[in-house]
């Protein structure tokens, strides 16, 4: 049939339509009509539209008049894809009747390519279209040929990620904007989805346009069936096993990195531990039956004699619970943190929840045991740790009984057995205590007896308190070269400016006046007022409306200034021959360079480490623009290759803004290379500090699936932490819309 438009406008705005109308003056005629799939532009006047009518097996041309509703009409306009009462067809022609019920007359974009699209001009000229997509694949081609020296260095393991980088790289360097939206309306290719296969994808894309150009409207319905089954065939056999390769091998760089996944698990769960991992007999255990397959130590705390303790611990919990645990360790890098401050006093606060008039409506939760006998259970949270010296003294405790002492300050207070629990080496109490009191090592403990001596039992070991200094905003701070800190200025000020410490000479060899400079995470913000060779003035401009505190070993950040790092520092190097011997992985901070890359790769050359997976640690400014680089310099040797999104530091050197446009592109790039990510820093935070997710949180951890790994870092509910992550990433996001679909379709169908 022939259909005639009245209104060439109005095909441009309709998609897929269909409609019976049973009576169309044409007998017992009844038919279905589909509108084109596809926006149209009529630069031309167009005075025919064939159609085929497909008549029990049989094809025949049909004619028929379409009534369109001008561009003025509002439900035209709103994109509706139900039909009007002013879309009417028409009879133009005498065609037979049929009394056949089961007649069609189809449109569809195969079968019109020598009718519809040959007389109305489409959108975009579908040759104009063909010749772009060939543009784009020599250009790619044309960068391999260029940077065929770069490429001929890739390790044998890398060759074919590293040449499919370049072409990604290629196809980014092009605006391809408009010929993306031009694909998308042929449903052809999507070049957003084609990081992995930048070439087969093309090539593929190419084959499909040229047999859309080619194919003729069919009269014979096994040719037409035929063609179609041709193009699957060709699409499966060329574009898809392209595809399949790359993913492969991206599987494979994974599974060489980070290890296979066990379960259902789709993306692996990292978890950083440090020396508490020592205090408790479980931690590690239960980290790792919760969900934990990689452990991380940061070399920048504890020394070899903690990390082989974690190390020992993680390889016996693995072997027990038969569940595989690699070992990631993270070199410290030439990372700028403030210095130590003094220590402070040895003693721990026991403090009983209050309400607002200051009645104590909860004792203070306090746990006592032999040092031997390690941390409290993972389910319990005391509010206080007490480790008392003599075994003997424990044997003698009842529940019911009452300890009295006196505290640091000479104040009379008494702890009330309320439970006892056996743990691994001994037995453990918890003690209820209802008044503030301040313990310290050797405060003694006497057993409240009616009759009798009276027991008594001494503290020990009780910690240090964290030093700090509060900055708030107009606050001055001088950062010192020396190695020491005024131990008055520790907890205050003097002459109006806090003082703290920082060893690193690049700090104060590099920085000018006017420069921002940011301390722990970006948690404060100032400005550099002044600098000499030994010390740096600092206005605070942003901290806690309270103030905000500033202790040891906090981050310093200085993104306007343009310091020159060492690659690996000396403390790395020694710490290298450690990792080579108890890790799987090692973690290369903030790199910035090429010239990082080659000292790592000259190192692991000397010591024969060819199987060390390498992690680079993506966390400056210049590490993300030049992670391309980074990425080629790598591929050079064979070694397991990762990257890890530190967004910590990368957040507050580029910016908090661009955040999520920088994650997103480490994870683009990485992807064109077949390398696997790992998401980190602040994942599910509150979760593992307070034991409360945020939704922003799940919100996160679900968009960090993409990842190949998750890395949360410790804190007091990290078990849970791990758990909750676990469960999130094994939900089976398919399984989940089979269910609901049903639903969704009975509510629209009652």
């Amino acid at each position: 049939m022939t259909a005639i438009v009245t209104n060439q406008k109005a095909i441009m705005s309709h998609a897929i339509h269909t409609a019976d109308f049973p009576e169309l003056g044409l007998g017992t005629l009844r038919g279905k009509f589909a509108y084109l799939s596809c926006r149209l532009n009529l630069r031309q006047p167009v005075q025919t539209v064939q159609l085929l009518a497909k008549v029990r097996n049989s094809l025949a041309r049909k004619t028929a008049a379409f009534v369109i509703p001008n561009e003025n009409n509002e439900a035209e306009r709103s994109g509706s894809h139900a039909c009007s009462d002013d879309q009417v067809l028409v009879p133009f022609e005498n065609n037979q009747c049929s009394s056949s019920l089961d007649e069609e007359a189809v449109s569809s974009l195969p079968d019109l390519g020598a009718g519809l699209f040959q007389s109305a001009e489409c959108l975009v000229n579908q040759a104009s279209l063909l010749d772009k997509l060939k543009a784009v694949h020599l250009h790619v081609l044309a960068s391999e040929q260029w940077n065929s020296s770069r490429l001929k260095l890739s390790h044998k393991n890398y060759m074919e990620s590293a040449m499919n980088l370049i072409h990604y790289l290629a196809l980014k360097s092009l605006d391809t904007g408009p010929l993306k939206d031009n694909l998308a309306l042929f449903s052809l290719l999507n070049l957003e989805m084609v990081n992995s296969s930048v070439l087969a994808s093309l090539t593929t894309g190419i084959q499909l346009l040229e047999n859309l150009l080619l194919k003729s409207v069919r009269t014979n319905e096994n040719a037409s069936a035929e063609i179609c089954m041709q193009e699957k065939l060709y699409q499966q056999n060329k574009g898809n096993s392209m595809s399949n390769a790359m993913r492969m091998k991206a599987h494979l760089n994974r599974e060489r990195l980070l290890g296979p996944l066990q379960d259902s698990r789709t993306t692996h769960i990292m978890t950083t531990v440090g020396e508490e991992a020592l205090e408790s007999e479980t931690l590690i255990i239960d980290l790792i039956n919760a969900g934990t397959s990689i452990i991380r130590i940061n070399c920048a705390h504890g020394n070899p004699e903690i990390w082989s303790g974690i190390i020992r611990r993680v390889k016996q919990g693995s072997q027990m619970l038969e569940a595989p645990c690699r070992i990631l360790m993270d070199l410290a890098g030439p990372k700028l943190r403030t210095g130590n401050l003094k220590p402070g006093p040895c003693v721990v606060k026991i403090s009983p929840k209050k309400n607002a008039t200051g009645n104590v409506i909860s004792p203070a939760q306090v746990w006592l045991s032999h040092r031997g006998a390690g941390s409290p259970p993972p389910h319990l949270s005391p509010d206080a740790v007490l480790f008392i010296d003599d075994q003997e003294f424990l044997t003698e405790i009842k529940v019911g009984d009452t300890l009295r002492f006196f505290d640091a300050r000479g104040k009379k207070r008494i702890l009330k057995i309320s439970r006892v629990f056996h743990v691994f080496s001994g037995t453990g109490f918890i003690a209820e205590c209802t008044r503030t009191a301040y313990v310290s090592s050797g405060t003694e403990l006497y057993i409240k007896r009616k009759k009798g001596r009276f027991p008594v039992g001494q503290v020990v070991d009780v910690p240090a308190r964290e030093s700090f200094i509060r900055l708030r905003v107009g606050d001055l701070l001088i950062i010192s070269r020396d190695d020491t800190c005024d131990p008055d200025n520790s907890y205050g000020h003097r002459n109006g400016a806090h003082r703290i410490t920082c060893s690193s000479g690049y700090l104060f060899d590099a920085v000018k006046p006017g420069e921002r400079i940011a301390f722990d995470d970006g948690k404060i913000w100032g400005v550099i007022k002044g600098n000499s060779i030994s010390e740096i003035v600092v206005s605070i401009t942003h901290a806690g409306p309270k103030g905000t505190k500033l202790g040891s070993q906090k981050s310093i950040n200085i993104p306007d200034s343009n310091i020159r790092y060492e690659g690996l520092t000396s403390k790395d190097l020694v710490d290298l021959e450690f990792v080579a011997s108890h890790a799987d992985m090692v973690g290369i901070s903030f790199v910035r360079d090429t010239r990082d890359i080659v000292v790592l790769r000259q190192e692991l050359e000397k010591r024969k480490l060819e199987n060390l997976g390498i992690i680079l640690k993506i966390e400056t400014k210049s590490g993300f623009e030049k992670l391309p680089l980074l990425l080629l310099e790598a591929m050079k040797s064979g070694n397991p290759l990762g990257v890890m999104i530190a967004r910590g530091d990368l957040a507050v050197e580029c910016g908090w803004e661009r955040l999520a446009d920088l994650q997103e592109e480490i994870l683009s790039v990485s992807g064109a290379a077949h390398i696997p990510v790992i998401w980190a820093t602040q994942v599910l935070e509150s979760l593992v500090k307070s034991g409360v997710p945020t939704r922003a949180e799940i919100t996160d951890v679900a968009y960090g699936r993409r990842a190949s790994c998750i890395m949360l870092n410790k804190g007091k509910h990290i078990v849970e932490a791990v758990s909750t992550l676990d469960n999130i990433l094994k939900a089976n996001a398919k399984q989940m819309k089979a269910k609901l679909k049903p639903h969704v379709l009975s509510s629209y169908l009652c």
